[in-house]
């Protein structure tokens, strides 16, 4: 299952991120949950705590940061690389 944080939910509500941006990361998070193959995108593995393993998936010009935890995608932000810059 795909878990989105509030804050993505938010972004996506008010149109700070683009329905069409967050409705590409969906279909390539239902993708990776079918697959369970990390390599079909552009995915790195980042630094991460003892608790948990986080992952970058970048799509054009945004990036998505989230974690898998007992088959679950978590994610905890989709962002624009330009603005976070």
């Amino acid at each position: 299952m795909i878990h989105y944080e509030s804050e993505v939910k938010k972004a996506v509500k008010k149109g700070i991120l683009p329905k069409e941006i967050f409705t590409r990361f969906n279909n390539a998070f239902i993708a990776l949950e079918t697959t369970g193959d990390l390599g079909l995108f552009d995915i790195k593995k980042l630094k991460s705590s003892e608790k948990r393993t986080y992952y970058r998936l970048r799509k054009s010009k945004y990036r998505a940061i989230f974690y898998i935890e007992d088959n679950d995608y978590y994610v905890i932000s989709i962002e624009n690389l330009i603005m976070s810059l």
